[in-house]
């Protein structure tokens, strides 16, 4: 969708139209799964979920889910999603039966090293368009929309 806008609509406008504008545009990324090596077709909610369980070890579902903000349940089925695709691994706690570790397999490393090559030629592609004052600018803007959601 190409909106046009002229120069003499109000600035607040503008800004509007360009939240408007990006929300959409986030909404349709969020939905669309992107190819991470051997991992395949990964949705971002699925890629950021390996991403936040890391390579360093397990962890707990309920850290999980606090570290995604999101509820247990919706770890679980996410989980469950991973688990079939040998992107990540269950295994019971070795003291305390009622909790679940999730752990990353070699193919779900895999795929966390290839969202971190996307995200870093996502960065040199901002940095070829814009200057380091304009980034620093951005980064500074979005915190600040992000903080402002949060509240």
């Amino acid at each position: 969708m190409n909106i046009q806008r002229t120069n003499s609509e109000p600035k607040n406008n503008r800004g509007k139209m360009g939240i408007g504008r990006l929300i959409m545009q986030l909404r349709r990324l969020e939905r669309q799964p992107l190819s991470f090596g051997a991992a395949g077709l990964l949705t971002p909610s699925e890629i950021h979920t390996l991403e936040a369980v890391g390579p360093e070890g397990s962890v707990l579902m309920s850290e999980l889910a606090s570290r995604l903000g999101v509820t247990k349940g919706a770890v679980t089925q996410l989980v469950a999603r991973l688990e079939p695709k040998g992107l990540v691994h269950r295994s019971q706690h070795p003291t305390d039966s009622r909790s679940t570790l999730i752990s990353l397999s070699d193919k779900g490393c895999e795929a966390v090293a290839a969202h971190e090559a996307l995200h870093h030629d996502f960065y040199e592609q901002l940095r070829a368009q814009f200057s380091e004052e304009e980034i620093e600018i951005f980064e500074r803007g979005i915190e600040k929309f992000a903080d402002f959601l949060d509240q």
